[in-house]
């Protein structure tokens, strides 16, 4: 039986090295990578001059060490804050998501299908989660106040700060490169800032994603008034960059016509074909400068200086058979051809670059949508849910997607997710993480007992699904809709370190023998440990489990017989047994099971177990 020794997040640099070897095999000598001949591999020339394009700021270095460390922390479960958690396949992570997305590496790599976040716009009054990237973890459990009794305050970061725009850009970097990991071939991100940092921020996903898988920076519309004590302009819009994994694997989505658009179309001439528009003959580009056509009717028709035309002489004399050529009232106008609507219902319409406030909601909408659900405003920068809804629209979402949220807020993503499932029938999943910053004491929030951002995040997500069932009246449509959601939060391993320093050995010892030899940290509980293996293993962590008792232990099978994990203090082969044949009753062919070491009484009992797994057909097993 194999001793699993420690459970740590993906180890990103190795998994790199790995790919380079399959690829490359004679860039590595003696097991280390030459970068020259890398270099010639792919065609470039060493560069010997320092003067060339490049971005870079200070911390920039660290910032990119950070990305690829590894994380010896965990989610630990927590089913009292969860809705419908034996059915739900939605998450809320409570936690810095520096390291959750380290953590995620494993099991939602190429999993997501679209990212939305609204990071801190760094104008010197937003909370800038200023990383400590020697212990980040213990950082973390310092400012939530789990390790430090006088409970750290989070910090801003102001433009006295000497590293005002390097701070901001250290804090984004490392999670737009692991977020980038996350997303499937085909995903996509979307990401929303202001002015202040908009520049920078082109600059980094360019980067990360590449330059070729750019596709826009959109305009939104976020405001409808006019702020005439403006010192320069209004401030009416926002920025939202919207970057792909792969430009070549990505269709963009297209929205629905709406009731303005189509009252553009007329049927001036009673066509049976119904209501038309009509549309120039001309193109950009083309072959014949000198096109000429002349209609049966008599009418010359040349594209206009500079342009050429969109059909040939053959197809013009087609669509004037078919009387879908119009000459304007007077049959002597300038030919376009009749675009009808019944040809346009289904292809929708491509997306602008200006999403208004009218398509896409405004500031004060969001607003009221938090006093809709909480009576107040107990979430001051909300984005409207309409605007989450129509990037789904954009980013071509399909049916069982993952949408990601890592700077989760008031959980709008979540309620948008929800709400378009709930209009369309899909079954689209969200994924919320949010650091648990605090409210101020002066605010709604606080006043109405929420003490950080997550508990707000979290009432969001269900007043907002019961909001969403009241407006459904199928049955099976309010049946199928999953309004649940399972709650993680952040922490150290489970795991017991070994820390085998002279001055702390002797203590560990004391603790090993406290706890029976058990490696397992005393205040943790089996499903603790349960999710750390799932993470550990790459496996979900809304896939569902089934729990059996043999005597006093206790049997979890995951994913439908995938995997079986026994955690209890009394291993017996009677254990092994049961999980055979509940084996017998899975499709799966090659099952891991996973039993904690200490539970067994002695190397008999493990060796007998293992034995009956062998004759059940079951060779995989491990042991923490």
């Amino acid at each position: 039986m194999e001793k699993i020794n420690e459970l740590t997040s993906e180890n990103i640099v190795q998994q790199n090295i790995e790919r380079l070897k399959e690829i490359f095999p004679t860039a590595f000598s003696e097991g280390k990578l030459v970068v020259e001949e890398l270099q010639a591999l792919v065609g470039e020339y060493i560069q010997k001059d320092k003067e060339f394009y490049q971005m870079t700021w200070a911390g920039k270095t660290e910032a990119q060490r950070e990305a690829n460390k590894i994380s010896t922390g965990t989610l630990r479960p927590s089913k009292v804050e969860s809705k419908n958690w034996d059915s739900t396949g939605n998450i809320f992570i409570e936690g810095d998501n520096l390291e959750v997305l380290k953590l995620l590496q494993k099991s939602y790599s190429n999993k997501i299908k679209m990212i939305y976040i609204d990071p801190p716009y760094n104008t010197g009054k937003d909370f800038v989660y200023k990383d400590n990237y020697k212990d980040n973890l213990n950082n973390y459990l310092e400012l939530t106040g789990q390790t430090d009794v006088h409970g750290r305050k989070f910090s801003t970061n102001t433009d006295s700060d000497g590293r005002y725009h390097s701070n901001w850009m250290n804090m984004i970097y490392p999670r737009l490169k692991l977020a980038r990991n996350l997303l499937k071939d085909d995903g996509v991100i979307f990401i929303s800032l202001d002015d202040i940092e908009i520049a920078n921020l082109r600059k980094i996903c360019d980067e990360i994603f590449g330059e070729e898988n750019f596709i826009n920076n959109i305009i939104w519309e976020k405001k409808y008034t006019v702020a005439n004590d403006a010192k320069y302009f209004s401030d009416n819009h926002d920025h939202i960059l919207m970057y792909v994994k792969s430009k070549e694997k990505f269709e963009i989505g297209r929205l629905q016509r709406s009731e303005e658009m189509n009252s553009a179309y007329r049927n001036p001439d009673n066509h049976p074909k119904g209501v038309w528009k009509a549309t120039p003959l001309q193109a950009k580009s083309g072959s014949d400068s000198k096109f000429q056509h002349t209609f049966p009717n008599g009418v010359n028709w040349s594209p206009p200086q500079g342009r050429f035309s969109a059909y040939s002489s053959n197809t013009l004399n087609e669509l004037y058979n078919k009387n879908e050529i119009w000459f304007g009232a007077d049959g002597k106008s300038t030919p376009a051809k009749k675009t009808f609507l019944t040809e346009l219902k289904n292809t929708g319409v491509v997306p602008r670059t200006i999403l208004t406030f009218k398509e896409a909601g405004h500031n004060h909408e969001s607003k009221d949508e938090i006093k809709k659900l909480f009576n107040s405003g107990t979430f001051d920068t909300p984005k409207p849910t309409k605007l989450i809804k129509l990037l789904q629209t954009i980013a071509n979402i399909g049916d069982n997607s993952i949408i990601l949220d890592f700077f989760a807020g008031s959980s709008t993503t979540a309620d948008a997710v929800m709400q378009l499932n709930s209009e369309n029938g899909g079954s689209n999943r969200f994924m919320m993480v949010q650091i648990p910053e605090l409210t101020n004491e002066n605010s709604e929030a606080y006043s109405e007992g929420y003490k950080n951002i997550c508990e707000i995040g979290k009432e969001r997500i269900r007043r907002a699904g019961e909001l969403i069932l009241t407006g459904i009246k199928d049955k099976k449509e309010i049946d199928k809709l999953d309004i649940g959601f399972r709650v993680f939060k952040l922490d150290s391993s489970n795991i017991q370190a070994w820390d085998t320093s002279v001055d702390k050995f002797e203590g560990q010892l004391d603790i090993f023998a406290e706890n029976n030899g058990d490696h397992i940290k005393a205040n943790r509980t089996e499903e603790d440990v349960l999710f750390e293996i799932l993470l550990k293993y790459g496996l979900e962590l809304t896939l569902p489990i089934e729990e059996r008792s043999v005597r006093e232990s206790k049997i979890y099978n995951i994913g439908f017989g995938s995997m079986y994990i026994c955690l209890s203090d009394i291993i017996k082969t009677d254990v092994a047994t049961a999980i055979g044949e509940w084996h017998r009753e899975s499709s799966e062919a090659n099952p891991s099971v996973i039993f904690k070491d200490s539970g067994f009484a002695n190397d008999a009992d493990k060796t007998n177990t293992v034995q009956t797994l062998r004759q059940a057909g079951i060779e995989n097993v491990k042991s923490i």
